[in-house]
C-alpha cells in the first residue's frame, strides 16, 4: 500500500508538474523577448540621435523619457496584477512593448522622440515588474532557485538582440528594423501568450503551512532593520543596473564616437556585455554554491568596477571591447543575488522594492551619463559605472553579517 499511495501521488502530481514547466517555459520566453527588443531600441540609438539632431544633454532628456514612462508604470503595475493577475498584465505589456519599439526612428525632434520614449518606458517597466511577479509566483511554486535562469534569458535575447543590430545597421534603416522588431514580438505574443492566460498564478504545494511558519521566521528582526536591510540590497541592485542601463544605452556610441569604430562593431559592444553577463547568470547557482551570497557581490563588484574602467578608457576598440565583456561578467549575478536577499528578508514585498530600485538604476542611468557626457567627456561618464560597481561591493562587504544575522 505505500509504494501504491507513493506512485498514486506522483500521478496525481504529474499534471501539475507539467503545467509549471509550460509556464516556465512561457515565462523564459517572454524574459527574452524583452531582451531583445530592448536590446534592438538600444543599439539603434547612434542613428536616431543623428536623425534628430540632438546634443549629448539632449539626447538624455529625451532618454530620461524612458525612465518616467518605467517608474510610474512600475508603481502602478503593482497594484494591475493584485487585481488582473500577473500573466494577463506580462501578456498586454508585451503587445504594448512591441507596439512602441517602431515609434522612436518616426520622431524628428528630441522633444517628440522624448514623449514616444515616455510609452516606450511604460511598457517597458510594466513588463519587468509584471514578468518578475509571475516568475517570484513560479519560483515559489517549484521550490528551485531558478530565478538566475530567467534573467539569464534576459541577458541572452538582449545579445541576440543587439548582434542582430549589428548585422543590420549598416544596410537597413533604423525604421524597418525596429518595425520588423514589433512584427517579432506580436508573433512571439502571440504563440507564447495563451499559455500564460490559460493559468492562473500558481502557488507553493502546502502553502498554508509555509505561510504559518516563515512569517515567524521573518518576525525575529525588527521591522525597521528588515526595512533597512531591503534598502541596503536593493540600492546594491541599482549600483549594478545602472550599469547595464549605461552600456545599453551609451556603450555603442562611446564605440563608435570616441574610439571610431564601424557602427556594426559598435553594435556589438552591448552584445559582448550581453554575452558575458548571460555566461555569468548560466553558472551563477554554481558560483553561489562555492562562494556564498557576500563573496559573489564583493568579487562580482569588484570585477565589474576593473571591466569598466578598461571598457570606459581604453585607447582602442578591442579593449574597450574586453572590458565590456569582463563588466558583463562582474555584474551578472549581483541584481539576481540582491533581489533574492530582499524577498527573504521581506517576502514578495521586499523583491517589489528592490526590483524597482534596480531597474530604477537601469533607467535612470542613461540619462545622468548624457549630462555629465556633456560637462566632461562620454568616457570619464562612462568611468560612473565602475564607481558604482565598487560601491555595491562594499556595501555588500559592509553588510555581510547584518544581513546574515
Amino acid at each position: 500500500m505505500p509504494t501504491l499511495n507513493k506512485l498514486r501521488a506522483v500521478k496525481d502530481d504529474s499534471p501539475r508538474t507539467a503545467s509549471l514547466t509550460r509556464l516556465r517555459i512561457a515565462l523564459t520566453i517572454f524574459f527574452a523577448l524583452d531582451g531583445f527588443i530592448f536590446a534592438g531600441w538600444v543599439v539603434r540609438i547612434p542613428a536616431v540621435k543623428e536623425q534628430t539632431g540632438a546634443s549629448a544633454s539632449t539626447l538624455g532628456l529625451a532618454l530620461l523619457g524612458v525612465s518616467a514612462g518605467a517608474v510610474i508604470t512600475m508603481m502602478l503595475t503593482g497594484r494591475l496584477c493584485r487585481r488582473f493577475g500577473s500573466h494577463p498584465v506580462t501578456v498586454v505589456s508585451a503587445v504594448l512593448l512591441a507596439l512602441s519599439v517602431a515609434l522612436p526612428p518616426l520622431t524628428h525632434s528630441a522633444l517628440v522622440l522624448g514623449l514616444v520614449l515616455l510609452v516606450f518606458g511604460a511598457a517597458y517597466g510594466g513588463i519587468n515588474v509584471a514578468m518578475n511577479s509571475a516568475a517570484v509566483d513560479l519560483v515559489a511554486a517549484l521550490r528551485r532557485p531558478v530565478m538566475p535562469s530567467f534573467h539569464a534569458a534576459f541577458s541572452l535575447g538582449g545579445m541576440l538582440g543587439a548582434g542582430l543590430g549589428g548585422l543590420v545597421a549598416g544596410h537597413v534603416s533604423p525604421t524597418r528594423h525596429l518595425l520588423a522588431l514589433t512584427v517579432i514580438g506580436l508573433l512571439v505574443t502571440a504563440a507564447v501568450g495563451p499559455t500564460l492566460l490559460r493559468h492562473d498564478a500558481p502557488t507553493a504545494p502546502d502553502d498554508s503551512s509555509r505561510t504559518r511558519s516563515e512569517p515567524a521566521s521573518a518576525s525575529e528582526r525588527p521591522a525597521g532593520r528588515v526595512r533597512g536591510l531591503v534598502l541596503v540590497f536593493g540600492l546594491i541592485a541599482l549600483c549594478t543596473a545602472y550599469g547595464e542601463g549605461a552600456l545599453a544605452d551609451w556603450g555603442a556610441l562611446h564605440l563608435e564616437e570616441d574610439l571610431h569604430a564601424h557602427p556594426g562593431v559598435a553594435a556589438a559592444g552591448y552584445s559582448c556585455f550581453a554575452l558575458a553577463m548571460t555566461i555569468g547568470r548560466i553558472s551563477g547557482t554554481t558560483l553561489l554554491e562555492r562562494l556564498g551570497r557576500t563573496r559573489t557581490l564583493v568579487f562580482g563588484g569588484a570585477t565589474g568596477a576593473a571591466g569598466m574602467l578598461l571598457g570606459s578608457l581604453a585607447p582602442t576598440v578591442w579593449l574597450a571591447l574586453l572590458g565590456f565583456a569582463v563588466t558583463g561578467l562582474g555584474l551578472a549575478n549581483i541584481f539576481p543575488v540582491a533581489v533574492e536577499r530582499a524577498g527573504a528578508l521581506a517576502g514578495p514585498t521586499g523583491v517589489a522594492a528592490a526590483s524597482t530600485l534596480g531597474y530604477g538604476g537601469m533607467l535612470l542611468g542613461p540619462p545622468m551619463i548624457g549630462f555629465m557626457a556633456d560637462w566632461f567627456s562620454l568616457p570619464a561618464a562612462l568611468t560612473s559605472v565602475a564607481v558604482l560597481a565598487g560601491v555595491a561591493a562594499l556595501i555588500g562587504f559592509v553588510t555581510r553579517r547584518a544581513a546574515v544575522s
